[in-house]
């Protein structure tokens, strides 16, 4: 079995179950983006929160230690992504990336945004004009050294 295989009935586990993202990390114990990210693969979970996911999944010991294992990060595809919410994100980075990246470098000096030390959350925000999606992003900021 490999980590995708586990992810699939990770996916297939929680669609039968009925169950949430956010009602899985309530029982991991994390948070939901986190919790999310880790059972699809994107990030290693430690031996509580992989037993904890496991059983309320229903998943054996095999996918268990699986969940355990580092994983390949940013494992997408290197192309355009073709999924329609994929591509909006994309299409955000290729319209303001640059000025995302400028901001931050007159803000706080020449750096970077850490994706290690790092936290995101997706809410619902309720509009008459049409719900919006809120994704807030907060990274520690790195600068470049000097030597």
């Amino acid at each position: 079995m490999t980590r995708s295989d586990v992810t699939e009935r990770i996916i297939e586990a929680k669609r039968q179950k009925g169950l949430s993202f956010k009602a899985l990390a309530e029982k991991v114990g994390r948070s939901e983006v986190w919790t999310t990210a880790a059972l699809l693969g994107q990030m290693g979970m430690g031996e509580a929160e992989a037993r904890a996911a496991a059983q309320a999944l229903g998943l054996d010991a095999e996918a268990q230690t699986l969940l355990r294992e580092s994983p390949t990060k940013g494992s997408l595809d290197p192309l355009v992504p073709v999924d329609p919410l994929l591509y909006r994100f994309y299409e955000i980075l290729q319209v303001y990336g640059t000025t995302i990246k400028a901001l931050i470098h007159e803000k706080c000096g020449d750096g970077i945004m850490s994706a290690i030390d790092f936290e995101m959350a997706i809410e619902r925000v309720a509009d008459p004009k049409g719900d919006r999606i809120k994704v807030t992003m907060n990274g520690k900021f790195l600068p470049y050294r000097v030597w």
